[in-house]
């Protein structure tokens, strides 16, 4: 008989992924933490919900054939096991990290551990409320796998004697309803950036050691990878609708464009010791990042961002500083900050986009 799973990394469902989870939760406390999580701000990650009945209705037969290469690779399974502290996971000195990076660091991981349960309980749900085999299967996958990833980061966080209630956080975190479409473009996105941000600092701390002062980043080319799986599936999942990336549709994937590149452009200029400590610009970081995303992007979406065009970088610049106004102000002065933040993204979303023609077959492999 099998010994027990006594570790989210070797779950091989998602229930099985939580259940362990829930079971280590027991074992620590930290109303920090899961306040910082369940807060519902412009910047923080949220929990979606959706027509699952319309999503249980899309036919996959116009992307079969790679359809079916995809879930065959997701269920290989090749980062079973992976997720968890091995003789590689360095002793981290909480005590002595600086404060300001600490809480930086912190913020980080909680932020991290929130947007990859947010995953996790949108399609746990897709998986639960479905019958199309084709659909449950690859959000049961999916699933599985940012069950993994938030209680890896939980891990994390319970070394500095923190964790994520997960459980209180299903129950009780707001719910935002997105049509379909708009869990496409926005999930889609929110896995290729996630893909380029975390493969961009793993590829900078492999030539740059001396500035992993955390032993989490180590994991990163894996974790991405299933990053850039969960992107695939989604861009397939539009593909099988052409009316998804045509017409009046142009513009709605513009505007999330445009906001999931600026919002991260903000989120990161809040963490200036965090980004110092791995020796890495914010502006740099962001720039590189884009270009990757844009690169990814290509594979479905008919239009990427000018983000050369010479109004981009000082319209994100203009957001940031006013989300740092509207942070300090109060009454006028923070109502005129918000002015100022939609006046900048109103500058950005009208910069002309560029247009290319999509290819016949959207998958892609890991190339960075």
């Amino acid at each position: 008989m099998n010994a027990p799973v006594k570790h989210t990394a070797d779950a091989t469902s998602v229930e099985e992924g939580l259940a362990i989870a829930a079971e280590n939760d027991k074992q620590f406390t930290s109303e920090f933490a899961t306040e910082t999580a369940m807060q519902n701000t412009l910047l923080t990650p949220r929990f979606y919900t959706t027509d699952f009945d319309e999503m249980d209705a899309i036919d996959v037969s116009p992307v079969r054939e790679d359809w079916d290469k995809l879930i065959a690779q997701m269920e290989s399974d090749p980062n079973k096991g992976h997720f968890k502290k091995n003789e590689d996971w360095d002793t981290v000195d909480w005590d002595g990290m600086e404060p300001e990076l600490k809480k930086e660091f912190i913020d980080f991981l909680i932020s991290s551990c929130t947007a990859e349960f947010s995953g996790c309980v949108l399609y746990k749900e897709m998986k639960r409320r479905g019958n199309n085999k084709d659909i449950t299967q690859l959000f049961q996958l999916m699933a599985r796998d940012e069950a993994r990833h938030a209680g890896f980061i939980n891990d994390a966080l319970r070394e500095a004697g923190l964790r994520v209630n997960l459980g209180f956080l299903t129950q009780k975190k707001k719910y935002t309803y997105f049509r379909p479409k708009f869990i496409y473009y926005a999930t889609y996105l929110s896995e290729k950036i996630g893909y380029a941000r975390y493969i961009t600092i793993f590829r900078h701390l492999e030539a740059n050691p001396q500035h992993r002062f955390h032993p989490i980043f180590k994991w990163f080319e894996e974790w991405c990878n299933d990053e850039f799986s969960h992107g695939e599936a989604f861009a397939l999942l539009m593909k099988t609708d052409p009316k998804l990336t045509q017409g009046f549709n142009v513009f709605w994937i513009k505007f999330f464009l445009t906001a999931v590149y600026s919002t991260m452009y903000v989120r990161d200029h809040q963490r200036p010791a965090f980004h110092g400590a791995l020796g890495v610009d914010p502006d740099w970081y962001a720039h590189e990042v884009f270009t990757k995303t844009s690169t990814l992007t290509k594979q479905i979406f008919p239009i990427t961002l000018d983000i050369e065009h010479p109004r981009w970088q000082r319209g994100l610049e203009r957001m940031q500083k006013a989300n740092a106004d509207m942070a300090e102000a109060k009454g006028l002065k923070k109502l005129g900050a918000q002015a100022r933040a939609v006046a900048a993204f109103v500058s950005l979303i009208t910069i002309p986009a560029k247009k290319h023609t999509v290819p016949a077959s959207v998958r892609l492999e890991p190339a960075y």
